[in-house]
């Protein structure tokens, strides 16, 4: 497949980076392998990647992906496989799964990602009901999705500790499409049955500071691994607490944050010889959909914010305040597609990579956040290569059977004889996403 162009300036320090990751591909996936005897994964999730070449890192982990539609569906069969593993692990004697999805059943978008979602669930051979907690929803209700698919999702309802439809379905195991953003609510507090991602996990009490703490830990052990510097893979940040936007309360502390910051990158650019400019991103530390966040270059941009970006900043999804905000280094992305600037996402089910697609966007520049309004979305057509098996060859077997019916697509296991080779961008990108993916077990885990 035909990758993102990354601009020659920074095309050797990417080239470097991707050849000591293939020269140590054994060593990784061993290291990974026993993470996950250690830790257990999340159920899904995807993972925002910024490549600037000379770094190159997870900038943000979603635990309640939306987006399963932008998938290729050639690779359906590989999320098949990583589905039934999640979900037995969830629950051994699991036959069906309760899928909870978002309230906003007006986007017909967000619907085709439940309905590509549960048909990965049904292709791995469980049944597949959607119950929403929507208090306008009275009913069962058949809604359609933006690709004109019917998707019929019926009011959930409680009997005790257990959740259940109006006709008594209530397996073992339920699944949050919903990232919780408005509360916890009732209906959903200390039930019998598995709930994941975990309560726990929604925005109502998780931070991407948590996350990105955790981060600090794996990305510090995985570049004592790998002899590298753990600034190459590990953004910067600080979490700034007691904001009003609005009222403009907490304004230089922010500034201050923002100035520290700013200086470590310098000096690290500097000890790098990188004549970029710094710049950080300024976002909310609970909250989804790329709502309140802002690229800042200088202190003095978050001092006297205009009536504009106070209001921008100041409220997130389901109209939650913003008091909390992470300061996290910026990472340029010099990848364009078509001369627009683009990002991988990469999706994970379990300890499974399933594939992922480019963001891209036209509108924006290179240090600004991607995920808004005007976007597209360009699907790999290409698998990333997977480590979930108990050993090497078996993975690599694994994927050649999965993959040996789209041969026109190409295998995208790592070519360190060929460093230009695509398949090996893709493997990093999945190293990098696996990397969030077990920051996100020990920050559940805590």
């Amino acid at each position: 497949m035909q990758l993102p162009v990354i601009s020659s300036d920074y095309q050797h320090y990417l080239q470097e980076f991707e050849q000591t990751i293939l020269k140590n591909h054994s060593k990784i996936e061993a290291w990974f392998r026993s993470q996950w005897k250690q830790h257990q994964p999340p159920f899904y999730g995807s993972v925002d990647i910024r490549n600037a070449g000379y770094k190159i890192a997870s900038i943000d982990m979603n635990l309640f992906p939306g987006g399963f539609n932008n998938l290729n569906p050639n690779f359906i069969p590989l999320a098949t496989i990583a589905a039934q593993d999640a979900v037995e692990r969830a629950c051994e004697t699991a036959k069906s799964v309760l899928l909870i999805p978002e309230n906003h059943t007006r986007n017909t978008y967000y619907l085709q990602n439940v309905y590509a979602l549960a048909t990965i669930l049904r292709n791995a051979g469980f049944e597949v009901r959607i119950g929403s907690f929507n208090p306008e929803l009275t009913e069962a209700t058949e809604f359609e999705t933006a690709l004109g698919d019917k998707l019929l999702i019926e009011p959930l309802q409680r009997t005790r500790e257990r959740v259940h439809l109006a006709d008594g379905f209530s397996p073992c195991f339920v699944l949050l499409n919903n990232d919780l953003s408005a509360g916890i609510p009732e209906i959903l507090q200390g039930i019998s049955q598995t709930v994941l991602p975990p309560l726990h996990g929604g925005w109502t009490t998780r931070r991407k500071t948590h996350h990105f703490e955790a981060y600090n830990q794996v990305a510090k052990e995985f570049a004592e691994l790998l002899q590298i510097d753990e600034w190459q893979i590990n953004p910067y940040f600080e979490q700034i607490s007691g904001l009003n936007f609005q009222e403009r309360e907490g304004e230089d502390a922010l500034a201050d944050a923002v100035e520290r910051v700013l200086a470590k990158i310098q000096a690290k650019y500097d000890e790098k010889g990188i004549t970029d400019k710094p710049f950080v991103i300024v976002k909310a530390d609970a909250g989804t959909y790329g709502m309140g966040v802002m690229s800042v270059k200088s202190a003095d941009e978050v001092r006297g914010l205009n009536r504009k970006n106070r209001n921008k900043m100041a409220k997130v999804k389901e109209g939650l305040e913003v008091s909390e905000v992470i300061v996290q280094e910026g990472i340029y992305t010099y990848e364009t597609l078509n001369g627009a600037v683009s990002e991988p996402v990469v999706y994970m089910m379990d300890r499974f990579v399933i594939g992922g697609f480019f963001r891209v966007h036209e509108g924006r520049g290179n240090d600004e956040n991607l995920n808004a309004g005007g976007m597209v979305f360009v699907p790999l057509n290409q698998s990333i290569p997977n480590a979930g098996s108990t050993n090497d060859s078996a993975t690599q077997e694994e994927c050649k059977r999965v993959f040996e019916q789209w041969d026109e697509l190409g295998m995208a296991s790592p070519d360190s004889g060929n460093p230009d080779c695509s398949c090996n961008r893709l493997y990093v990108y999945g190293v990098m996403a696996r990397l969030s993916l077990l920051a996100a077990s020990l920050e559940l885990a805590k």
